[in-house]
């Protein structure tokens, strides 16, 4: 794979048309009766997803299948990263009966795997980690047999926050890096590349599963990547997710370049190479897509081995 060239930030030039889409980003349209399902119970226990807010391209497959990642404590965040679609703003007050109506829904859906993730909540001083520790509780307690995703923020890297997820144990806990460390403080305006390792850091020395995602073709390098990989494996990352970045709206920065699916192959390789336990990397590769599989230690690896013996073979 040849080196990603480094881009410039921004659009030199405003009037230029936006880079077409390639032919490996077509994505399905949401039809189907799991879709009108999953589309009715969203709306009729007033949850938020942020497969809605954050445009996602998979919400006509996932929905299909009868799954939703679910945001809990509202849909508008304190934060204005240049990549999220998701409302910048002053939030609703916080609803104290959301973890139960999520719990209800995931129990309605009759999921084996339940995703959720949230706004940041900067503004309130237990960050909303009192409401994750609820909703964790919540769900776990309505729905038994039920895997659990958590996708948290950094929860401005305070200690007794994050202990709230740990003291939650779900199965998996992910807390998306976003960018390389030379991109993060345009990429993610109030974040910092450091706290959110040492996130994941904190997580990992709890017992938890950790997960993270990097979206690329925003002007990052394949060096830069790669580092950003090796610094998440030396804090004991288990799970990695690869996708392509797509601009939400005209506001949101612009893409620099659309990644190829060989590369996104590429280092796929690298990343099980350099000692991840699951890699999901690919052009439309988000979050939480085929998350059910992550919560599963040496699932990606076995399977990744015995591509490499098959091709040797």
């Amino acid at each position: 794979m040849q080196e990603l060239p480094v881009l410039s930030q921004a659009n030199p030039n405003p009037a230029e048309p936006a880079l077409k889409k390639p032919n490996w980003l077509r994505v399905k349209l949401p039809i189907g009766e799991s879709y009108k399902h999953v589309r009715g119970l969203v709306d009729t226990h007033k949850l938020h997803t942020i497969c809605e807010s954050g445009n996602c391209p998979n919400m006509g497959e996932c929905w299909g299948e009868g799954t939703a990642t679910f945001m809990i404590l509202g849909n508008v965040c304190t934060r204005s990263c240049a990549f999220c679609a998701v409302a910048t703003g002053r939030p609703e007050p916080v609803d104290w009966e959301e973890p139960r109506r999520v719990a209800e829904a995931i129990n309605l859906m009759r999921v084996k795997h339940a995703v959720i993730t949230s706004v940041d909540r900067d503004e309130l001083k237990d960050g909303g980690s009192i409401i994750w520790y609820n909703t964790i509780e919540a769900v776990k307690g309505l729905n038994p047999g039920t895997t659990l995703e958590t996708l948290i923020p950094d929860f401005q890297g305070k200690a007794e926050q994050v202990q709230r997820i740990i003291d939650a144990a779900p199965e998996v806990v992910s807390h998306n890096m976003e960018t390389v460390e030379r991109m993060t403080r345009q990429v993610r305006i109030q974040a910092k590349y450091r706290r959110s390792l040492e996130v994941l850091n904190m997580l990992k020395k709890g017992g938890m599963r950790t997960k993270t995602g990097i979206m690329l073709g925003i002007g990052e390098t394949k060096d830069e990547v790669v580092q950003t990989m090796k610094d998440l494996v030396a804090v004991g990352t288990d799970v990695l997710t690869l996708g392509q970045y797509l601009q939400p709206t005209k506001k949101h920065l612009p893409v620099q370049r659309f990644v190829h699916p060989d590369e996104f192959a590429e280092l796929r390789e690298i990343g099980y190479e350099l000692g991840f336990d699951y890699v999901e990397s690919g052009p439309l590769v988000r979050s939480s897509y085929h998350s059910e599989k992550h919560v599963i230690p040496g699932y990606g690896k076995k399977k990744w081995q015995e591509e490499k013996m098959m091709t040797v073979s």
